[in-house]
């Protein structure tokens, strides 16, 4: 009996049980999300190499790539929390052709949101008060990850679709090869044509020399390749999203409704964050180079502290999901709970370990020393946070599988406009970059707050 099935047909499980089920579905989304930070690290690594003018050109418009990937996977959720409680409900070929409606909206959706970025991509690094020496990198490597914007968000449909069936070990495995294949491709795009001398012979390696370009591309071509591996499996081997290719499927009206009202709250809430953090950047940039390049891998070594919290909420989400389209409130409000405090405890620990570890890592990602030295500073302030940032973000995947994102995301609002960009823009002209990330501890402390909080409310799982 698989997880879906015990679902279905159980709802007096013991602790130890869900526990073990939660687990179970969250380590191989785990340990994609663990992969997908090492290819972080590796990209961050490479280009640190190039000086401190190309981290800071990449650094300086990634808050605007996650704004731009924010709102557009919002609109996966929409259509994948509707086939986890199909499936849930053992209405899988419902599950079918909601799979199938919303790939078509996704990709017209990501479709118009990438000619949006091609438009602005030569405007935004003088928006965002960037020195010039990094404007014309930074306005490169936007460009080309806007450009190939639909083929990330076929990576994530896909394998958000999957996980929302319960199968997470799919694209765990692949998120793996996107990592390998990352590696390989900025191997051979960012640096130039070099010589390895091994056991007194002098090997040849080829190289583009595209520098940020390169990294832009092996991120894009890498994005493309995964997503069509993993829309191939959820298309064609997937027993619950197997398309029938001969059977038409229109848009319904009712399954576009229910997805825009899980959606857009959703979209609302990703660009009110994504948005706060391009402000952020825009506060920051006139610091200078060193200051924008640090902000950056600061916010790269963090990531390894909250991606199993996002492994964790995906997992929240499909099982919460699943139990509500099987009529277990109860059951679901404690999946809701438990994956919670998991992810405040795995977070915690992160963070702990990364308090230690962040001078090694920083040496890792850039040779600068003045970048190191306060990437570290500015870093170590905010890992006191962990816990509640973990909170937050698997209680919005919970509340998520059940519906539950109006209230979620107007609380995102609150949170990250009221208090991470007043007490950033208060704080950064006497404390620098240190004000800025002393903002962003008190907003993330502020925010797992209220989310507990909204958790032990939510109608939507009482």
């Amino acid at each position: 009996m698989n997880i879906t099935e015990e679902i279905q047909q159980n709802t007096d499980l013991s602790l130890g049980r869900k526990i073990h089920i939660a687990w179970s579905l969250s380590l191989p989304t785990i340990i994609a999300q663990i992969t997908n930070i090492a290819m972080q690290y590796i990209d961050a690594a490479m280009v640190g190499r190039l000086g401190a003018s190309a981290s800071a050109s990449v650094g300086l418009v990634s808050t605007t790539i996650w704004l731009f990937s924010g709102v557009t996977t919002a609109a996966i959720y929409g259509f994948a929390v509707q086939i986890a409680q199909a499936v849930g409900a053992g209405h899988d070929h419902r599950a079918a052709s909601i799979f199938r409606q919303g790939m078509r909206s996704v990709l017209i959706f990501s479709l118009i949101m990438a000619g949006f970025a091609v438009a602005i991509a030569s405007l935004l690094p003088g928006w965002l008060g960037a020195e010039a020496d990094i404007r014309s990198d930074a306005t490169s490597y936007f460009l080309i990850i806007g450009l190939f914007l639909p083929a990330s968000q076929l990576r994530f449909y896909a394998g958000g679709c999957l996980q929302s069936t319960g199968d997470t070990k799919t694209p765990g495995i692949l998120s793996v090869m996107l990592c390998l294949l990352n590696v390989i491709l900025n191997a051979l795009l960012i640096p130039g044509p070099s010589e390895l001398t091994l056991a007194g012979h002098v090997i040849s390696l080829p190289g583009a020399g595209l520098g940020v370009t390169g990294a832009a591309l092996a991120t894009g071509l890498s994005n493309l390749i995964i997503g069509l591996l993993l829309f191939y499996i959820a298309a064609f081997r997937n027993k619950y999203l197997k398309i029938v290719w001969k059977e038409n499927v229109p848009f319904e009206r009712d399954c576009l409704k229910n997805a825009l009202k899980i959606s857009v709250p959703i979209a609302l809430e990703s660009g009110a964050i994504s948005g706060a953090m391009v402000v952020t950047t825009r506060i920051v940039a006139p610091l200078g180079t060193i200051a924008i390049a640090a902000n950056s891998f600061a916010i790269t070594a963090e990531s390894f502290c909250y991606m199993p919290g996002y492994g964790l909420e995906t997992s929240a989400t499909t099982l919460v999901g699943q139990c509500i389209g099987a009529m277990h409130t109860k059951l679901a409000r404690s999946f809701a709970w438990i994956t919670t405090v998991m992810g405040m405890v795995i977070m915690a620990a992160t963070g702990l370990v990364m308090f230690f570890v962040c001078p090694a890592v920083f040496a890792f990602l850039t040779p600068d020393a003045a970048v190191r030295a306060l990437g570290v500073k500015v870093l170590r302030i905010e890992l006191l946070a962990e816990p509640f940032f973990g909170a937050s973000i698997v209680a919005a995947g919970a509340m998520r599988g059940a519906g539950d994102t109006l209230i979620p995301s107007i609380m995102n609002l609150i949170s990250i406009w009221g208090v991470r960009v007043t007490l950033c823009a208060l704080l950064v002209g006497t404390y620098g970059l240190t004000g800025a990330w002393i903002a962003m501890c008190a907003e993330l402390c502020f925010r797992g707050i209220i989310f507990l909080i909204r958790l032990y409310l939510s109608k939507a799982l009482s």
